[in-house]
């Protein structure tokens, strides 16, 4: 590979300063569900207002023109992918050294802003200081990982550009860009579970954030659809076999039932605690703790639905190569060194009420297994 092809252009930088800059602006004035973050240890609370599925319909819409008339080239992403990946890096790089400095030099002393600093240069800009920087109102947190999952679905899309006008467009592309497509639509959709995920309730901002959600998801997830377009020996259909895998894999998944059913309710449970689950009062373990429902069944078990989605993706790519499993092989392994990290973080928070929640809720992931 030319290593000239990693240098961005002018053009890659263009496209990178127009996307955020629309992100920013869309994200303050279209409308959209404002939601109440959870509570901080100070009382307080942030607000997001949810509306990334108008946004980004919005952004595809606005592209789609562009391209029509001309202004703008569908394959500019595909063209130019090692471009934006670099530019990508550098901007991660420096918008995590600014929170770095920034993080150091605060006096706040909410939760959201207070700065936690270890002293330890590399440990304080790799995890961040602060829990919930922000930008001229903006919370970076919120806006980083929508500015990936958006960016997953464009790279896919102009890759998809790219298989039209090459006529190289295969049904393992087709069945690919359709399970993507709804993974990544069903999470706008439901965008308001995401505020009390681990990542915004409890992780600071910092480069192992940025750099994940701005260029590890966008970049890393769509190996899938590099893999099928360019690759030789991916461009066959996969087998008939192979397409029902997936497609039972996709369904048994549930991402409805078990990923996003999962996530629903640890939301609900955290605005209500009293919400009945599955028709039933839920079981809480010294007040805080879910026991019933999906967590009544594995205390990580959205994560499992995540896995098997995460393999249905990679299915339409066959098994003639390694590389396009890197993606959930990769999860795998990152969800497991999650789960044992908040485990750990839970364990000290909730004291003696942990080992009986341990005892109700044996199972991490998958029942009977792990």
């Amino acid at each position: 590979m030319d290593p000239r092809l990693l240098i961005p252009s002018s053009q890659s930088v263009c496209v990178l300063v127009f996307y955020f800059v629309y992100l920013a602006v869309a994200g303050e004035i279209l409308p959209g569900k404002v939601i109440r973050g959870v509570v901080l240890s100070d009382g307080s609370q942030l607000r997001y207002r949810c509306n990334g599925l108008f946004a980004l319909s919005l952004l595809v819409a606005i592209l789609g023109i562009s391209a029509k008339l001309g202004v703008l080239s569908p394959l500019v992403v595909a063209d130019r992918g090692l471009e934006l990946l670099s530019a990508t890096f550098i901007f991660c790089v420096l918008v995590t050294l600014v929170l770095y400095i920034t993080g150091r030099s605060s006096s706040d002393k909410s939760s959201s802003l207070k700065p936690h600093v270890s002293g330890y240069l590399v440990h304080d800009w790799w995890f961040g200081i602060q829990l919930n920087p922000q930008f001229i109102g903006i919370d970076l947190k919120f806006f980083f990982v929508r500015a990936g999952m958006m960016g997953w679905l464009l790279i896919n899309l102009s890759i998809l550009a790219k298989c039209v006008q090459d006529g190289s467009l295969s049904q393992s592309m087709i069945l690919y860009q359709i399970f993507c497509a709804l993974y990544i639509l069903d999470y706008f959709v439901h965008e308001e579970y995401m505020t009390s995920t681990w990542d915004i309730i409890a992780e600071r901002l910092g480069f192992m954030l940025v750099f994940g959600d701005l260029l590890w998801i966008p970049f890393t997830f769509s190996i899938q659809a590099w893999m099928v377009a360019f690759a030789q020996q991916s461009r066959t259909n996969c087998s008939w076999y192979c397409s029902q895998l997936l497609c039972v894999l996709d369904r048994v998944s549930s991402l409805y039932m078990v990923f996003r059913g999962a996530n629903k309710q640890k939301h609900i449970f955290k605005k209500n605690p009293k919400t009945p689950i599955w028709g039933k009062p839920p079981v809480v373990v010294g007040g805080k703790l879910l026991a019933s429902g999906y967590w009544g069944i594995a205390r990580h078990c959205n994560y499992l639905g995540d896995l098997m989605l995460a393999l249905s993706f990679s299915l339409p790519c066959g098994i003639s190569s390694p590389v396009p499993y890197f993606y959930p092989i990769y999860l795998l392994i990152l969800l497991i060194w999650r789960e044992r990290r908040d485990e750990e973080r839970c364990a000290e928070k909730y004291k003696e009420i942990w080992p009986k929640y341990l005892r109700l809720v044996p199972y991490r992931i998958l029942p009977y297994v792990y």
